[in-house]
């Protein structure tokens, strides 16, 4: 490795340890990398900041963020927890069962994490805690389901990793299902053997035909939402980036005039709100492309690619240490910034081990994930603890039941890749 190298790694790993902002930690490096191991005009990586933001493919990011905040601030989410807490509140467990179902629910709508975290664990956290459900196992499920947000579709890591790699978005958004319903099924087993002989634990009974249809009726505006996004998009009639202007309309419409619990006063707050995370999530964007093009200028990817193919040249050893780097770099790093940066310096290693560009997308999403419940910058950690006035100590214990599980289904999909790519295949979305 060259002495240029060294140094652009050292300022960026610098940056990010005094606690300076990512975006700013990313675009400082490439500037300085750009000032002093290049001879381009610094005028060449302003360019690449504005080119980064004219990119339609962020349209869809924007519009679900929207979505998103829509929903937390009407009723929708409450009908989605409604709806799964009569499903299986009648198990063992169940209240914790239908806190991942809500997850996995959000999710497919909202596409973020840090979204879900923040709607369903104001309100299932204490709700679990007045059921008698123990604190620890609480605060990991809530923890840790949230991810749920950015592995089912639609998901903000899956649309940045399209972006850079032009593999098809609505196949990309297949691959989740899986590893969706395999961690909700997952949570749901250990809660059940759990709790399945703690009679302490407040159980609700079966519900009855006509209680179960009433609140399928009531949560029917909500439940339509997800319909919407995916028929609409997998039926052909409109793209992901129309469906998220399609839901973002919906979601306003149904809580203005069938919920009627968000007001015309509101629109204002809840657009705003949206335009201020999405500036956050476009400078992030920004500082990624800037420093990608200063790693391209300096073909550190094609370098790193084959010093990685002269030492390892096992497929399962290669796919083994890329999941071990991965859940080390979400340690430290958001899925925006880690998907932008390290996407392109993956990329031209997996046809030498015959890995699906699509199928290490997922896996690119699936341990970035988890990176945000695992210390010391895993932001879900820190939101629950907020939420239940917890130190990052206590919650980081309270997950690992439940990280366990979720690594378990990423080891699965690393190694049966068949397993996701079916349904791609199937929809004619990967030849």
């Amino acid at each position: 490795m060259e002495t240029s190298h060294v140094v652009i790694m050292l300022i960026l790993l610098g940056c990010m340890a005094t606690y300076v902002p990512v975006f700013m930690c990313l675009f400082f490096t490439a500037v300085l990398g750009f000032l002093f191991f290049t001879d381009l005009p610094i005028l060449l990586l302003a360019q690449s900041l504005f080119r980064s933001m004219d990119n339609f493919a962020l349209v869809v990011v924007l519009f679900f963020i929207l979505c998103g905040n829509i929903m937390t601030a009407g009723s929708i989410v409450e009908k989605l927890i409604n709806v799964a807490n009569s499903v299986v509140s009648w198990l063992p467990g169940g209240l914790g069962m239908a806190g991942v179902l809500a997850c996995g629910l959000f999710g497919a709508i909202s596409g973020s994490t840090v979204a879900t975290v923040v709607a369903l664990g104001g309100f299932m956290i204490p709700a679990l805690i007045d059921n008698g459900y123990p604190q620890k196992y609480t605060l990991g499920l809530m923890t840790t389901s949230p991810n749920l947000g950015v592995i089912i579709p639609p998901s903000i890591g899956m649309i940045l990793y399209s972006m850079i790699s032009n593999v098809s978005l609505e196949g990309l958004f297949l691959t989740g299902f899986l590893p969706g319903v395999m961690i909700m099924f997952g949570v749901c087993v250990y809660t059940y053997f759990v709790f399945r002989r703690k009679k302490e634990i407040v159980r609700k009974p079966i519900p009855s035909t006509l209680e179960l249809l009433r609140v399928l009726k009531d949560g029917f505006w909500s439940l339509m939402l997800p319909v919407i996004i995916f028929g609409g998009i997998f039926s052909g009639a409109f793209t992901a980036n129309e469906a998220a202007v399609v839901a973002c309309v919906y979601a306003f419409f149904v809580e203005l005039f069938i919920h009627r619990t968000v007001k015309f006063g509101d629109v204002k707050k809840i657009t705003v709100s949206s335009a201020v995370t999405s500036a956050t999530l476009l400078i992030i964007v920004a500082g990624a492309t800037c420093f990608g093009r200063l790693l391209t200028l300096e073909a550190i990817p094609g370098k790193i690619t084959e010093a990685v193919l002269s030492t390892i040249t096992s497929p399962v050893i290669f796919l083994l240490a890329m999941n071990i780097l991965l859940l080390i770099v979400g340690m430290f790093m958001d899925i925006i910034s880690a998907t932008m940066i390290l996407g392109p310096v993956f990329l031209p290693m997996l046809d030498a081990f015959n890995v699906h560009w699509m199928h290490f997308g997922l896996i690119l999403t699936v341990n970035l994930a988890i990176g945000y419940c695992t210390p010391p910058m895993g932001v879900s950690l820190y939101i629950t603890g907020a939420i239940s006035n917890k130190d990052l100590i206590y919650v980081s214990k309270a997950v690992i039941p439940f990280i366990a599980i979720q690594t378990a289904v990423l080891f699965f999909i690393t190694y049966f890749p068949e397993a996701v790519l079916w349904l791609p295949k199937m929809m004619g979305f990967l030849e």
